[in-house]
């Protein structure tokens, strides 16, 4: 039963903060890892609420919340720094609810409440990851798109650099991916 109310609050929150003013500017978002996360937090635990336990819905929701807190932990260490706009990323109603109020709710509900994936699921956040960042890394270099992330600006900084916030990125998300495998099996 607390299960099913948390999870209609992640729900409400995720469609809260994501909900934008038009269909087209709602698509458009799609190019960022933001909207991607919260995205996976609201279909994952619709997909719980609706059909129960299952491990491709653990496994699911496992992803989901890697990435949210990958989300808030690079919008918080990399993004506020480098974008100086503290209001906009974490204080406005959107970068609240998705940077910061969603990924701990999605946090604290896998870790206490809802059924854990196996082991071998802490590299699926990784894999999304990759395919995510190779799209949007060949589009910026097409200069298809400019970003959306400082990191992913190819033709802004060197291959070497970009390459090293590859590598930092994976390992940070792998890093968080274990952490939450952890923390969910000693809870």
């Amino acid at each position: 039963m607390l299960l099913n109310i948390v999870l209609i609050v992640i729900i409400l929150s995720e469609i809260t903060g994501l909900a934008t003013r038009s269909f087209g500017r709602f698509i458009k978002t799609f190019r960022f890892y933001t909207q991607l996360s919260n995205l996976a937090g609201l279909v994952s635990a619709f997909l719980l609420l609706i059909f129960g336990p299952s491990p491709a819905i653990a496994g699911l929701r496992f992803m989901a919340v890697c990435l949210l807190i990958m989300t808030m932990l690079v919008t918080i260490f990399v993004l506020v720094p480098t974008i100086k706009n503290t209001k906009l990323l974490l204080w406005s109603r959107v970068g609240f609810m998705l940077h910061l109020f969603c990924p701990v709710l999605n946090l604290v509900s896998y870790i206490f409440l809802e059924p854990h994936a196996e082991a071998i699921m802490i590299a699926l956040p990784v894999a999304f990851t990759l395919v995510y960042g190779d799209i949007m890394l060949y589009l910026n270099y097409l200069r298809k798109i400019d970003g959306p992330y400082p990191f992913l600006r190819y033709h802004n900084q060197s291959r070497s650099a970009t390459f090293l916030w590859f590598c930092a990125l994976c390992v940070l998300l792998l890093s968080i991916a274990a952490g939450v495998y952890f923390a969910a099996g000693f809870f």
